[in-house]
């Protein structure tokens, strides 16, 4: 008999076959959330981390890339970006950002995006890049792929 049992995360679901140009995301909080969830590392769990410290909607689905890990790699491209106040990467995995026409109400799941870009974040001398990504398939967004396919003119 299988025993039943649920893949962590963070360490058990591959960032994707297609990686880097689609990832799967695990999504941990959605635009309606008023509190603040994080993937507990050592369950796998989503647990609650704080309420929201402000009034205002977070802009998209809100989670991290599989397999992912911000350390000295992160680090080091946000020093050669620029950054004059980073010591370390924030030991966490790679934030992601999806962008979704969709209304989805609640985290904890799993979806497939296309990263469109990314920006450098430093949070009290921890490099915290977050990736902006659009989901797949979604009706406003999830034409990137088939544009990026299109042969040139």
């Amino acid at each position: 008999m299988i025993p039943n049992f649920k893949a962590h995360p963070w360490h058990g679901i591959s960032a994707g076959e297609e990686a880097p140009d689609v990832v799967n995301v695990f999504v941990e909080i959605v635009p309606s959330d008023t509190i603040k969830y994080e993937v507990d590392k050592e369950t796998g769990f989503l647990m609650v981390d704080r309420p929201q410290k402000f009034s205002n909607i977070i802009p998209a689905l809100y989670g991290f890339v599989p397999r992912t890990y911000c350390d000295t790699a992160v680090m080091k491209l946000a020093v050669e970006r620029g950054a004059t106040d980073v010591t370390m990467g924030d030991h966490d995995p790679l934030d992601i950002c999806v962008l979704s026409s969709h209304n989805i109400h609640s985290g904890g799941l799993l979806m497939k995006a296309i990263p469109i870009g990314g920006f450098k974040m430093i949070d009290g001398g921890e490099a915290d890049d977050k990736i902006v990504a659009v989901m797949i398939g979604d009706h406003a967004f999830g034409h990137f792929r088939d544009i990026a396919e299109l042969p040139e003119a």
